[in-house]
């Protein structure tokens, strides 16, 4: 797998590209396909919740599309993806991570393409054979319901919620692991105790860490929501993907605290690629719908409505001040990638046969 993930965040987050034009080969073919071809996509993501998926689907009739969204949790995205593959039903998939469009690729579910807009992302950041290319960077952060806890008062890292009893039941956890926000705190965790002769690479340590963390936590029961939990105090210590944050403190009227573990924060790149439907699938229109929506405008609009923090540079001036601020606030925890994209269905197995 190419380590290109790290890479990108660094880039995105420094980089002023002066202004230069898109692939021009590349739009061309798409746009001759604008007007004769017709423009229905079925497209897959996890990335749709609160109002994504409407405003996609708005904009994109707008820009000629007929957009038909099938939304789940990233894991549960992958494995019906994976699922599908002698009979694909998707055209397009955004939003999973990159270790999940590296495994599309291995089992050939991916056909290559260059955006229009390749050279408005830092270089680099695309895969380097061009099966996947980068649209949002999301740091998983934990938050704290800023009417219960101080920054003094608030735990410091997650290692704070084991080995704190005041922060018992305090805190939500991840029941529903088919989503990458969830395992991405699972593996933040787990990443911290490596050890080649331990049960799945992990250590002894590591895997009683996680039971305790689960042992001691909130699990969120059918018909209560985390997040109104979170904003009345009765479990005030959650966790997020960055941009899901604004939607929740105007959803329900509280603020949040931002904790910054020394050790950094799990961080994914959300991508977007293009599905293998066979030798004879024409992919004109879904190309083309890539070029319009990682582009700078497409993308800023995006940042501009749900916080996100947009690879794309010239995107990257829309985004609020409040992600800005988060970028600034937080570090990126340095984990292998490849060894998660190994080890993450074993765990998570683990996780819920013998821990749940």
């Amino acid at each position: 797998m190419k380590k290109i993930w790290l890479l990108v965040v660094a880039l995105v987050l420094s980089t002023a590209l002066t202004a230069c034009g898109g692939n021009k080969e590349s739009s061309k073919g798409a746009s001759e396909a604008k007007d004769s071809k017709d423009k229905s996509l079925v497209v897959y993501t996890n990335s749709a919740s609160e109002g994504r998926g409407d405003w996609l689907t708005e904009k994109a009739a707008e820009a000629g599309f007929d957009i038909e969204i099938v939304e789940a949790g990233g894991g549960d995205i992958f494995n019906r993806l994976i699922a599908e593959k002698n009979k694909p039903i998707a055209d397009v998939v955004y939003g999973l991570n990159q270790m999940d469009f590296e495994k599309l690729q291995t089992n050939d579910l991916l056909v290559p393409f260059e955006p229009a807009w390749i050279n408005e992302i830092p270089e680099g950041s695309s895969d380097v054979d061009n099966f996947y290319h980068p649209l949002v960077e999301q740091r998983i952060i934990m938050i704290y319901n800023k009417d219960v806890y101080t920054e003094e008062t608030a735990p410091k890292d997650w290692t704070d919620l084991i080995e704190n009893e005041d922060f018992k039941g305090k805190y939500h956890v991840p029941t529903n692991l088919g989503g990458g926000t969830n395992r991405s705190v699972v593996y933040g965790m787990l990443m911290r105790h490596l050890d080649q002769n331990g049960d799945l690479g992990i250590s002894d340590e590591g895997w009683k860490e996680i039971k305790t963390f689960y042992d001691n936590g909130y699990k969120t029961p059918e018909g209560e929501d985390d997040k109104a939990n979170l904003a009345s105090g009765k479990v005030p210590i959650s966790f997020t993907f960055s941009s899901g944050l604004p939607g929740y403190e105007e959803a329900f009227g509280f603020d949040a605290g931002i904790v910054s573990p020394e050790i950094g924060v799990p961080t994914t790149v959300e991508q977007v690629g293009i599905i293998n439907k066979g030798k004879d699938q024409d992919t004109a229109v879904a190309q083309e719908f890539i070029d319009w929506f990682g582009s700078a405008e497409v993308q800023g609009a995006w940042a501009e409505e749900f916080g996100s923090l947009p690879v794309n540079t010239k995107a990257l001036e829309k985004a609020t001040d409040e992600m800005k601020q988060i970028a600034e606030d937080t570090t990126i925890q340095e984990m292998d990638y490849n060894f998660i994209s190994e080890h993450i269905e074993d765990w998570v197995e683990k996780i819920e046969l013998e821990i749940f």
